[in-house]
């Protein structure tokens, strides 16, 4: 199974979940889009490696890579590599130059890590197909036909809106950087799948 690359594009604050974030990953040589909820304290050391600021003394994140190198072990890549009922499961490659390692890794830790790590993060097809969310050439959501007024706030009530018009609020939401709706929505229409 082919690899998907992907870069981190940005971060957003949830507007519903206190303390959560959406992390945007894209693909390197696409226009897909994966959004990922993550908590606050894996947003804050993600912004702050991203930001490479320096902080008194090391966080998690920043003890791990240490200990790692201490034992000449190197994060090579991470893969995000199964998506099931709205939540993203991952793994680090690790290895120490005589042998390669798998283990297993909450997402927004792996990406932490890879940052951390300087290696590459990738999924694969079928979770890109099942959770992406596509952008056309302005990197902005295909426009819909029509606009659809947003008769829902909560993932609850997704369940009595049509196919149809589910489609049109999630192109609507990822436009409007509203990345948490926009994952609720893609799991209501992944449910229905």
């Amino acid at each position: 199974m082919d690899k998907i690359r992907l870069d981190i594009i940005g971060m957003s604050y949830s507007q519903s979940q206190s303390g959560a974030y959406a992390l945007i990953l894209g693909e390197r040589d696409g226009k897909r889009r994966l959004p990922i909820i993550i908590g606050g304290f894996e947003a804050q050391s993600i912004a702050i490696e991203l930001e490479k600021i320096k902080t008194p003394r090391p966080l998690t994140h920043d003890l791990f890579k240490a200990f790692a190198e201490a034992y000449h072990i190197v994060i090579t890549e991470v893969v995000i590599n199964k998506f099931s009922e709205g939540i993203f499961y991952a793994k680090l490659v690790c290895s120490d130059e005589k042998t390669k390692t798998e283990i297993d890794s909450r997402t927004s830790d792996a990406i932490a890590l890879a940052l951390r790590f300087n290696c590459p993060i990738y999924t694969f097809e079928n979770i890109m197909s099942n959770a992406g969310i596509m952008m056309d050439e302005d990197n902005d959501l295909t426009k819909p036909e029509e606009k659809v007024e947003d008769p829902a706030a909560s993932p609850e009530s997704f369940s009595d809106i049509p196919i149809s018009d589910l489609k049109n609020m999630l192109r609507e939401a990822v436009e409007n950087e509203e990345y948490e709706k926009a994952s609720k929505i893609r799991d209501e229409l992944n449910k229905r799948k």
